[in-house]
């Protein structure tokens, strides 16, 4: 999207009520803000909504430090729909080991759970009568109509995403318990044991999948000698804290 796609898209689904004359600051967290270049896309866009303020664009992964953490260093992660991590030294981001995303990465992330269970369904690999349960819970159509969804239409990751809630509904099944483990544990292996003594650290996360499974993530953790510290949901309520202070 460039700058006049996001203000017909905000100037559509900002309230009206909005005094936006008034607002003195705006603070932008994206998932897609990898390069100045980028962040000023969305800048721009800002300021001609919010004309009196000062915008502020940055990446998803300072979001969850500063909600984590605060003003605090220490170790923060994001698990939802995609995967990262870092180590925050109270003000910015000083180490990062790069998830890749859903193509080459994201281990333990919703679209990671989520390959997983569609890969095993489509080879009716599915077991403990998960295989009808699984096709009925999402109304899954052939094997084209899948892949079709996959390699031709937009945001795949999310598509995969939305299926790792079948194994949160049937974590009583012990194939959903162990590909939620083994996940995770694979996070560990392929990202955290990687950061300059890590163990040193508390694991801290936010997100939905280290939200809902995090007495599995509590045990991976524990089980690399990584104490765990705050496990949120989501990072809003945090950040608004983080900045009116």
């Amino acid at each position: 999207m460039d700058t006049a796609a996001i203000v017909a898209s905000l100037n559509q689904n900002l309230p009206e009520t909005l005094p936006r004359e008034e607002v003195s600051e705006v603070h932008f967290y994206g998932a897609g803000v990898s390069s100045p270049q980028k962040a000023e896309v969305i800048a721009a866009a800002l300021r001609q909504l919010f004309p009196k303020a000062t915008a502020t664009v940055t990446e998803d992964l300072l979001a969850a430090a500063r909600a984590l953490l605060g003003h605090k260093p220490g170790f923060a992660a994001i698990l939802g729909t995609g995967t990262n991590s870092c180590l925050y030294d109270g003000q910015k981001i000083t180490y990062n080991v790069d998830s890749l995303g859903y193509f080459l990465g994201d281990e333990g992330s919703g679209s990671y759970f989520g390959k997983r269970l569609l890969r095993d369904y489509l080879r009716n690999l599915l077991p403990d009568g998960l295989q009808e349960k699984f096709r009925d819970t999402y109304s899954l159509g052939n094997r084209n109509s899948i892949l079709d969804r996959l390699y031709n239409q937009p945001l795949p990751n999310r598509y995969l995403a939305n299926f790792a809630k079948f194994a949160y509904d049937h974590n009583n099944v012990s194939y959903c318990r162990e590909i939620v483990l083994e996940g995770f544990e694979t996070f560990f292996q392929n990202l955290v044991v990687h950061y300059p003594n890590f163990q040193d650290y508390t694991f801290n996360c936010v997100g939905s999948v280290g939200y809902n499974f995090r007495d599995v993530l509590t045990q991976v953790a524990r089980s690399h000698d990584m104490e765990v510290g705050k496990i949120i949901r989501s990072p809003i309520d945090d950040l608004v804290t983080f900045h009116e202070k």
